[in-house]
C-alpha cells in the first residue's frame, strides 16, 4: 500500500469525515467554554491573593501549586473513576470540563499575580489618592495593567489547553480524537487520524495567527 493510500485514503475520508466535523465542533465548543472558564477563574482568584489575608490567600497558593504539578490526565482518572465510588457521577463532558478549567485557572492565577506584583506600590497608592477604594483601585488600574502584561502567556495557555481537550479520548468524551481513534479501529487506515491532524489544524493556525494580533494590539507599555 502507498503513502496516499494509508493516510489520505479518499473512501475513507468521505465516510469518516461528518463524524470528524461533528468532534471538531465538540472540540471547538469544549476549548472555548474551558478557556472561558479557566480565565475568569484564574483572575478572581489572583484578585484574592490582593487582600492580604493569609486565610484567603495560602489556599489559592495551594491550589495553584498543586493543579500546576498534577498531571490532568490523572486528575481526570480521578474524578470520572473515583467519584462514584463516593456516590456521585458526572458526565464525561464534565469531568472534562471541571479538570481542565481548574488547571488552566491555576497557570493563569500564577500569570495574573506575577502581572499585578510587577506594578510598581505607587499604583496602588496614587488610585488610593483619587479616593478610590481598593477594589476600585484593582479592577480599573491594576487589574487592566496586569492583563496586559500577561496576554501572550495566557494566550499560550489558553492554546495548549486547547489541545489538552484530546485527553476527553479516556474517558468517552466524542472530541477529535476520540472519533478518529475509533475510525481508525474499524477501518484499519490512518487516514483517520491524519484527519484528526488536520482539524486541530483548522482550530489552532487561525488561533496562533488572532494570538499574534492580539498580543502585538495589547503589548504591555510601561
Amino acid at each position: 500500500m502507498g503513502f496516499g493510500t494509508i493516510f489520505f485514503n479518499p473512501d475513507v475520508i468521505a465516510q469518516y469525515l461528518p463524524a470528524i466535523l461533528g468532534a471538531l465542533w465538540v472540540t471547538v465548543w469544549l476549548s472555548v467554554v474551558i478557556t472561558a472558564t479557566g480565565l475568569v477563574l484564574g483572575a478572581a482568584l489572583a484578585a484574592l491573593r490582593t487582600t492580604g489575608l493569609r486565610v484567603l490567600a495560602w489556599p489559592v497558593i495551594l491550589f495553584a501549586d498543586l493543579l500546576r504539578a498534577l498531571p490532568p490526565l490523572v486528575l481526570i482518572l480521578i474524578l470520572y473513576f473515583g467519584l462514584p465510588s463516593l456516590g456521585l457521577t458526572l458526565p464525561a463532558l464534565a469531568v472534562l470540563w471541571i479538570v481542565l478549567s481548574l488547571v488552566l485557572a491555576a497557570f493563569a492565577e500564577e500569570i495574573f499575580w506575577a502581572g499585578i506584583t510587577a506594578l510598581p506600590r505607587g499604583q496602588w497608592e496614587a488610585g488610593a489618592a483619587t479616593g478610590l477604594g481598593r477594589p476600585a483601585v484593582l479592577a480599573h488600574i491594576i487589574f487592566p495593567q496586569a492583563l496586559r502584561m500577561g496576554i501572550p502567556s495566557l494566550v499560550n495557555r489558553a492554546l495548549t489547553i486547547s489541545k489538552t481537550t484530546a485527553l476527553g479520548s479516556v474517558i468517552g468524551v466524542k472530541e477529535v480524537v476520540s472519533v478518529a481513534g475509533s475510525a481508525q479501529s474499524t477501518s484499519g487506515s490512518a487516514t483517520p487520524l491524519t484527519m484528526a491532524a488536520l482539524a486541530y489544524l483548522v482550530i489552532l493556525v487561525p488561533a496562533m495567527i488572532a494570538s499574534r494580533r492580539i498580543e502585538r494590539r495589547f503589548a504591555y507599555q510601561p
